[in-house]
């Protein structure tokens, strides 16, 4: 049984909008805690990790706000997501006291160099960050990872969530788990055995898959406020 509902909504950007839709809980009266996503350089809002992901933070009492965003241009991206989150900040029917973003590959690294800009700069901070599938560099060019990684390291106490595949050509285990102890911020990886870039596991089905990798309610239930 569905315990949320979802609203189609359009954000101004520029001369444009975005499209976007909010995952609403049941319980709507209560939130207090939002988490907005975001794709890859590839697909749209509607990729099944990201819904899949929308529909587990709505079970779990978060307002879900995921957006397109079609701009291969990384600070594109992260101007488009400032716009959002500005959205969210001053819509008036909900009381949110905590934020996280989060994204898919390319959204992840929209997600992080916005928290980054937040985080030393104007503005509020969010209040954890989720990377699914984190492109720390392109297939077989793995010497771009420091500077793929730069915003996650510059980052300091904003909590970080990793959700990884182990087969994952875009994001070698060792060369994460190093970035990871170099960050100030506390992290959290989580791997999902034998997956992709697109998380997807060979003999296994693609639902069982994300719901390993939607297993988020600990990581914003620890943050403070939530």
């Amino acid at each position: 049984m569905e315990t949320f509902h979802e609203e189609n909504v359009r954000i101004a950007f520029g001369g444009r909008s975005l499209d976007a839709v909010l995952s609403i809980p049941g319980q709507s009266t209560t939130v207090r805690a939002a988490l907005v996503l975001t794709h890859g350089a590839g697909g749209d809002m509607n990729v099944k990790h990201l819904v899949s992901l929308a529909k587990a933070a709505a079970a779990a009492g978060l307002l879900c706000l995921r957006f397109t965003c079609k701009g291969l241009n990384l600070s594109y991206r992260v101007k488009a997501y400032t716009a959002v989150m500005e959205y969210l900040r001053n819509q008036e029917k909900f009381t949110l006291t905590s934020i996280f973003v989060g994204g898919r590959s390319m959204g992840a690294r929209a997600a992080a160099c916005l928290t980054n800009q937040l985080s030393t700069g104007v503005g509020d901070v969010p209040h954890g960050l989720v990377c699914l599938s984190f492109p720390l560099h392109p297939p077989g060019q793995t010497h771009t990872h420091r500077q793929r990684s730069e915003d996650l390291r510059s980052l300091a106490g904003v909590p970080v969530l990793f959700v990884s595949g182990t087969a994952d050509d875009m994001c070698q285990r060792s060369l994460l788990e190093d970035v990871t102890k170099h960050m100030k911020s506390p992290t959290t990886v989580q791997w999902i055995e034998g997956g992709s870039h697109g998380l997807v596991v060979k003999g296994r089905a693609e639902d069982e898959v994300l719901a390993q990798a939607t297993s988020l309610n600990v990581f914003w239930r620890s943050v403070p406020g939530c």
